[in-house]
């Protein structure tokens, strides 16, 4: 498990034991109420005119109340349990040191199954009209039987193979990862810069993976602006702006240092 593979469970660890603390609390509060209700004895109404009736409805609203506040808790376990499971699940991120080993298998996987796509629809086409010796050619490039069968079934339009546009679209994907991974190796080569400005540090972090403007307190509220509207954002474990790097962070970042050193208060 690498640096950033720690801190992704570490943040799923937080969730689960956040997720953990509002169940117990929640199914604390639900036997309150429990509790409250089962003070009042069962069918007994409401004494209409009683002296008793505005401390009976007070006592009923909390019991209402405390249900309410158990169901809420229980509500914001299941909201945390929820973002458990999907750490980690958004594929593979750029802060990942090992991003460009993992995404290169990727795309190997990929061009992987592109070749065996564009061998399928050979095979289909040499051996066109002949259902058995279609599923046997496919057997032998390495499809399981049943998958054979699915690929010579005819589509909504009545095609079989692969269709074109599920080449097109697996090819796009490659070319997309390729491009990534050129950013990353570029970013990689790049030398951390260290820019002062006025009133501000400018910062491009290569192993945070990091674009950053650290001031020496808070900004005034038009540089915040500039800031956000730059696609930065307050990382209060960094203390600082920041923007993932890659090539439109560093663009933006030349914009807000220009605003920043032409006006103070921009």
């Amino acid at each position: 498990m690498n640096n950033y593979e720690a801190k992704q469970q570490a943040r799923k660890d937080r969730y689960l034991a956040k997720s953990q603390s509002l169940t117990e609390q929640a199914t604390t509060t639900y036997d309150r109420a429990r509790t409250m209700a089962e003070a009042i004895p069962f069918g007994q109404p409401i004494l209409i005119g009683h002296h008793s009736e505005n401390r009976d409805r007070n006592y009923r609203n909390r019991i209402h109340t405390t249900y309410g506040k158990a169901f809420s808790e229980q509500d914001k376990a299941d909201h945390y349990a929820h973002k458990a499971e999907g750490v980690g699940t958004g594929g593979i991120s750029s802060d990942d040191p090992d991003a460009i080993e993992k995404l290169t298998a990727q795309v190997q996987a990929l061009q992987k199954n592109q070749d065996l796509m564009k061998a399928a629809n050979r095979l289909i086409r040499k051996h066109s009209g002949d259902l058995e010796k279609q599923v046997s050619a496919l057997v032998l490039a390495g499809f399981a039987e049943d998958q054979a069968q699915k690929v010579i079934a005819p589509d909504f339009a009545g095609r079989i193979g692969f269709a074109s546009y599920t080449l097109t679209n697996n090819n796009a994907n490659i070319r997309r990862i390729e491009q990534r991974i050129k950013q990353l190796a570029a970013n990689q080569q790049r030398k951390p810069a260290h820019i002062e400005g006025n009133g501000y540090e400018y910062i491009e972090d290569t192993d945070e993976n990091r674009a950053m403007f650290v001031f020496t307190g808070k900004p005034p509220k038009e540089a915040r602006d500039v800031l956000k509207r730059h696609g930065f954002r307050w990382s209060p474990s960094r203390g600082a702006w920041v923007r993932q790097l890659n090539n439109a962070a560093i663009w933006s970042a030349q914009s807000v240092r220009a605003a920043l050193d032409a006006d103070p208060a921009a």
